[in-house]
């Protein structure tokens, strides 16, 4: 008898119906993938990838509630046999550091999403690292050997996991209350988060926030 090879399993998690609808179509063409869920923020994709065990996670870095490079470090606390793919706008050094260095092996842009993506996942199903042909590699891999090296961290290393995902919160718009209720806090502990991220960024308003946040991929202009 001949043995029918089992389907790589997919969690798609990205906050565009459109999009999930669209990567859905093309990844299901492909005799050896099956879609087995879809969510569309962070918070949900980590409460998925537990509950149905995926093979492979297809994760956009930018997502409400919580992005996918906080939702990969912490999909992967619980089971780091998991493989993740980034999806992003954006390819600059800082966004496929923070991608790689949360455990993602892939890093697809999404402009480009369409065969890239297929081979990608075929490649970290395989436990091998994926980048988008439109990233410069050797680039990247100096990078990283640079911070490995103890060259300059970023800023986001100094933040906890708690206030990097209260940053994110914050400069969506929500209140201290409502950031409260979702993280099973008091808002005056999202208080003294939001006031002890502020020093160590060395920022003093809102806006100075909101343009650190988006340089380091922890939110979006869309």
């Amino acid at each position: 008898m001949i043995k029918i090879a089992e389907k790589i399993k997919i969690l798609l998690a990205d906050d565009h119906r459109i999009l999930r609808e669209g990567l859905r179509h093309i990844l299901e063409t492909q005799d050896d993938m099956l879609v087995v869920g879809e969510v569309e923020d962070g918070r949900r994709a980590v409460k998925e990838a537990e509950r149905i065990k995926p093979d492979v996670i297809i994760m956009d870095i930018s997502m409400p509630e919580l992005n996918g490079v906080e939702a990969t470090r912490q999909i992967l606390s619980q089971n780091s046999s998991l493989k993740i793919v980034i999806l992003s706008m954006h390819h600059s050094s800082e966004h496929i550091y923070q991608a790689f260095k949360a455990g993602a092996k892939g890093f697809v842009i999404k402009d480009v999403a369409g065969k890239e993506l297929i081979q990608a996942i075929r490649a970290v199903y395989q436990n091998r690292r994926y980048l988008s042909q439109k990233v410069d590699d050797l680039l990247i891999e100096d990078y990283l050997r640079q911070r490995q090296r103890g060259k300059p961290r970023s800023p986001l290393e100094s933040l906890s996991t708690r206030e990097r995902e209260i940053l994110q919160m914050v400069v969506g718009g929500k209140t201290s209350a409502a950031i409260a209720e979702i993280l099973f806090i008091s808002p005056k502990t999202v208080e003294t988060y939001r006031s002890r991220l502020m020093q160590k960024l060395g920022l003093k308003d809102m806006a100075g926030l909101v343009k650190f946040a988006i340089a380091h991929g922890l939110a979006d202009l869309d």
